[in-house]
């Protein structure tokens, strides 16, 4: 097959993949999170699977050892973070109007500090910026719940996500094998090369990140907890799990938090909080970037933050919540992909500029030297004689 054809088959075959995604995106999402969980706990079930137990009992141990915390968490929590969510939702507009008069309240000394035209346009654009930022919030989770939050898709995900993600553990290694043996005998070598630098970047990105959300998810809902911020709980766990997004997780959390602690500790004059409030996400931000994600992502997703949140947003932009969870996996798959393509280009002649080598069966074309034509002689026989 020559390269054109190739790459022919290539555009076609990730043109239908999309276009599948956009087709049946309203039923995708308890299968895109079973493959995921599948993939996730499949290393947990051949660990157990080296005990003795068959693949059918491993992976319904796993399974169900996993659902088991999943919904004892839920029970423990989920009260909780409901009451603190319908209650942020309903004071965030008081908070806005509090923020507000505290900096009418604090305007003669901004007036003195910056003077009274810099500190008019200073609360004048805070002020813009919270109600934009809840607006914006407020959009987002609008869409979310639109594009597959709904309660369809909720009992859809509860019941069928476990079936799929055993149906998957149990044939896991047949399908493996399957795929294997699928590859093209002349490229096999070179193409399972290029599935195991996409494995490692699924690893990172699928393990890796999930660690990393768990890590900030924690982190951030008991420093905020302990610190006694209203809704500290459900905040933090918002900051956590946006943190898929670079920057967005920590800019969201600092924000809400920020402007709740000004109204709620300033007033008292207990400033001391809101300073604490501060080094938590500042420290919080210093182990996401220099502890967790060098350890537990590592270099190996290799994908520019500026890319991410372009895949982020039009993957959500195109399939909504499903899309939202597919960005980060397909980003990774798409940027091994491009190394790999730059690199055959790279060691290409079009790159090179080198000549083609000729082929063993072409026969190699030499100028010969000219064959000398015999001279006439201009002596008759008679005399030659």
């Amino acid at each position: 097959m020559t390269l054109r054809n190739q790459v022919l088959v290539w555009v076609g075959f990730t043109f239908v993949v999309i276009l599948a995604i956009w087709l049946f995106r309203p039923i995708l999402l308890p299968f895109v999170i079973g493959i995921a969980l599948a993939y996730i706990l499949n290393p947990a079930v051949s660990f157990v699977g080296r005990s003795g137990l068959n693949r059918a009992w491993s992976a319904a141990v796993v399974l169900l050892a996993v659902l088991a915390v999943i919904i004892g968490l839920l029970v423990w929590i989920t009260p909780q973070i409901a009451t603190q969510i319908v209650g942020l939702a309903s004071r965030l507009p008081g908070y806005v109007g509090d923020l507000n008069n505290l900096l009418r309240s604090l305007a003669p000394q901004l007036n003195e500090w910056l003077g009274p035209e810099r500190a008019a346009q200073l609360e004048a654009s805070l002020a813009q910026f919270f109600g934009s930022g809840i607006e914006f919030l407020g959009g987002v989770t609008a869409q979310v719940a639109q594009s597959g939050l709904t309660v369809l898709n909720t009992i859809a995900v509860l019941i069928l996500t476990p079936v799929v993600a055993f149906y998957l553990l149990l044939d896991w290694e047949g399908m493996v094998k399957g795929i294997d043996d699928l590859l093209p005998r002349e490229h096999r070598r070179e193409i399972r090369q290029v599935l195991d630098q996409i494995d490692r970047s699924m690893a990172s990105v699928v393990r890796g990140q999930g660690s990393v959300i768990l890590a900030l998810c924690v982190y951030y809902a008991t420093a905020l907890s302990l610190t006694g911020l209203n809704f500290g709980l459900v905040i933090g766990l918002m900051t956590g799990l946006l943190s898929f997004i670079p920057f967005f997780g920590f800019l969201t959390g600092f924000v809400l938090s920020m402007g709740i602690a000004l109204v709620q500790f300033a007033p008292a004059g207990n400033w001391w909080f809101v300073v604490i409030v501060f080094l938590v996400y500042m420290i919080g931000q210093f182990l996401e970037g220099n502890v967790l994600y060098p350890r537990l992502v590592g270099q190996s997703i290799n994908i520019n933050p500026v890319w991410l949140m372009f895949a982020l947003f039009a993957f959500a932009f195109l399939f909504g919540f499903v899309g939202l969870l597919l960005a980060v996996p397909l980003a990774a798959i798409t940027a091994t992909l491009t190394r790999y393509a730059v690199r055959r280009y790279q060691d290409s002649a079009l790159y090179r500029g080198e000549r083609p080598a000729k082929s063993a069966t072409e026969p190699e074309l030499t100028l010969a030297a000219p064959t000398p034509t015999p001279r006439k002689s201009n002596r008759r026989p008679a005399d030659r004689e």
